[in-house]
């Protein structure tokens, strides 16, 4: 994902990530399912196919707020 590494996940109904923190950007985009991101004091819930950028050094949380198993993609940008 243009110098981003690139991974898919599944995550099933209310499975919640916690207060991670990275080095680098986070993007992430959902693919199928429901999926929130918390972070810099707000809350985001894209639609399938919106991409989601977290900024080095802000911590954040994501969950699979939906009923069913949720796929998504991340990745971290790539040091050159």
């Amino acid at each position: 994902m243009r110098g981003f590494s690139f991974e898919i996940w599944s995550d099933p109904p209310g499975q919640v990530w916690s207060d991670f923190v990275h080095e680098t950007d986070e993007l992430a985009m959902l693919l199928e399912g429901r999926i929130e991101f918390s972070f810099a004091g707000k809350t985001f819930r894209p639609e399938i196919g919106r991409e989601v950028l977290i900024p080095a050094g802000e911590r954040h949380s994501v969950a699979n707020v939906g009923a069913i198993r949720n796929r998504w993609c991340f990745g971290y940008r790539l040091r050159r």
